[in-house]
């Protein structure tokens, strides 16, 4: 019997076309008067938090526990991130007061869309799945948050993790 290698670009590019698919699907709804922008935008999150809560089962197995709120944090920004996006988060801040602020100056899922003006209107709905994606993995990892992102200049993003009491 024969393995088969997977090359992580491709499976990359399957992704990326997955989620424009999906997104487009939830567009159709929503252009069809089924249901409203908020609407798809909360379908997307919970597509995304359960692959998110089964994503990070998977690849924090072989990790050791988590002490801290801020190892966990850590996790998602360089192991999940790499696997999900192909590329680490480039850059993590906290104020030490339950929020964490991560930038990614190049999101893997907006590099499609224009780098202007044009289609910033629509990166909310990009960026959805992805909230759900990290909000689902800590969810997994023990810590309840609130992930909310947003495109400044495309196709560069700041996602916000509040961690819920």
């Amino acid at each position: 019997m024969s393995t088969v290698t997977i090359n992580p670009d491709v499976s990359q590019c399957v992704f990326e076309f997955l989620h424009a698919e999906v997104v487009d699907y939830f567009l159709e709804q929503q252009s069809s008067d089924k249901c409203s922008q908020p609407e798809v935008i909360e379908k997307l999150e919970r597509l995304g938090h359960r692959v998110g809560e089964s994503l990070v089962e998977r690849t924090s197995r072989d990790s050791p526990r988590f002490r801290t709120e801020l190892d966990a944090v850590v996790f998602i920004c360089k192991h999940f991130w790499s696997l999900a996006f192909n590329k680490p988060i480039d850059n993590l801040k906290t104020n030490h007061q339950d929020t964490y602020v991560l930038h990614d100056y190049n999101f893997r899922l907006l590099t499609h869309m224009s780098h202007s003006e044009q289609y910033k209107d629509k990166a909310p709905l990009y960026l959805a799945f992805s909230c759900g994606l990290v909000s689902g993995a800590l969810t997994n990892l023990g810590i309840r948050c609130q992930v909310s992102a947003e495109a400044l200049q495309m196709p560069a993003c700041i996602f916000q993790v509040k961690v819920l009491s």
